[in-house]
C-alpha cells in the first residue's frame, strides 16, 4: 500500500533506514509483524477457508492451489511468497526483508497449527466480512511495523521494469484473473463471497495503516474563494481560513471537516464554482 496515494493490496511501506533502529523499537518490531501475522492466519483459516473464500494477491494463488490439490494453505504461502521476498536487490538482507521473512513463516505456520480446526461461523457471507476485516488488519499491522505478507508487488515491481505497464494495472489484472479462476474452480457464489472478502481486506488494510481520522484538511483553490467561504460558513458552520498563496498563485482556502460533511463541502464549493480544484489531506 502506497500511503502517497495509490493503494494496492498488500503493499508494503517502504521505508529507509539511515540509522541503528533501538533494541526496544526492534523487539516492537517484530512483535507486531507476529501479532499481524497471526491475526492474519485466524482470518484465512478460520473464516474463509472453509468456505472456499478467497482474496488476491499470492494469498489468493495460494488459496486456489490448495483449493486445486487438496494440500495445505501454508505450504503454498510460504513456497510462493519467499522467492518473492529475495527480489530485493540489496546485498545484504535488510530490515524489512527479514521482518518480511519472519511474517511470511508465523503466517505460513499458524496456516498449518489452525488448519484442523473448524469455522468458527457456518455462514459464508460473516465468514467473507469476518475473514476479510482479520485477514486485512493483520496485513496491516505487519506493514505498519515493517514487514509484509505477501510479496506479490515484488513481483510486479520487477516485471514493470521490463514491461510498459504500471504496477497497479498488473496487479489489477493479477486478481481479475484469480477471481475469474475462483469462479471457473470453486463456482460463482464462492466467487461473490470472494469479491466481498477482497473488498473488506483492502478497506482495512488502508484503515490500519492510516488510523481512525475523523476530520480531515481541505484545501481550495477558486477564483470565487470569498463567495465558497459564506457558503461554507452558512451551511456547513465552519469558517475557512486563507492561506498565503505563493508567487503567481492565487489565495487558497483552509478548511477542516468531519469525513461524513466531506461530500457536502464538495457540492457547495462546485456549486460556487465548477472549475475549482479542491485537495483534501487526511
Amino acid at each position: 500500500m502506497n500511503l502517497n496515494g495509490k493503494f494496492t493490496l498488500f503493499s508494503p511501506v517502504k521505508r529507509q533506514l539511515h540509522t541503528r533502529v533501538p533494541d526496544s523499537r526492534r523487539l516492537t518490531r517484530v512483535l507486531g509483524v507476529i501479532a499481524g501475522a497471526l491475526l492474519a492466519s485466524i482470518g484465512l483459516e478460520l473464516f474463509l477457508m472453509p468456505h472456499g473464500i478467497i482474496v488476491g494477491g499470492m494469498t489468493g494463488l495460494s488459496a486456489l492451489l490448495a483449493f486445486y490439490t487438496e494440500m495445505r494453505l501454508g505450504l503454498f504461502l510460504f513456497l510462493l511468497n519467499l522467492p518473492l521476498l529475495m527480489l530485493q536487490r540489496w546485498k545484504r538482507i535488510g530490515g524489512f526483508t527479514s521482518l518480511s521473512i519472519l511474517g511470511l513463516l508465523v503466517l505460513s505456520l499458524g496456516s498449518f497449527m489452525l488448519h484442523p480446526f473448524p469455522a468458527l461461523t457456518s455462514n459464508p457471507v460473516p465468514a467473507a466480512l469476518a475473514g476479510g476485516l482479520s485477514l486485512g488488519f493483520g496485513v496491516g499491522i505487519a506493514i505498519r511495523f515493517g514487514g509484509a505478507l505477501d510479496a506479490s508487488e515484488k513481483l510486479f515491481d520487477w516485471l514493470h521494469c521490463k514491461l510498459p505497464i504500471s504496477t497497479e494495472a498488473m496487479i489489477w489484472l493479477f486478481n481479475c484473473l484469480i477471481f475469474i479462476s475462483a469462479i471457473w474452480l470453486l463456482g460463482f457464489e464462492q466467487a461473490t463471497h470472494s469479491v466481498i472478502a477482497y473488498i473488506f481486506v483492502f478497506e482495512s488494510v488502508k484503515l490500519s495503516l492510516r488510523g481512525i481520522r475523523l476530520h480531515v484538511s481541505v484545501m481550495i483553490s477558486s477564483r470565487k474563494s470569498e463567495e465558497i467561504r459564506q457558503e461554507i460558513a452558512l451551511y456547513l458552520n465552519r469558517d475557512p481560513s486563507y492561506e498565503e498563496p505563493s508567487s503567481g498563485q492565487e489565495a487558497a482556502l483552509h478548511c477542516k471537516c468531519h469525513r461524513w460533511e466531506l461530500n457536502r463541502l464538495k457540492s457547495i464549493v462546485k456549486n460556487c464554482d465548477p472549475h475549482s480544484e479542491i485537495t483534501i489531506k487526511s
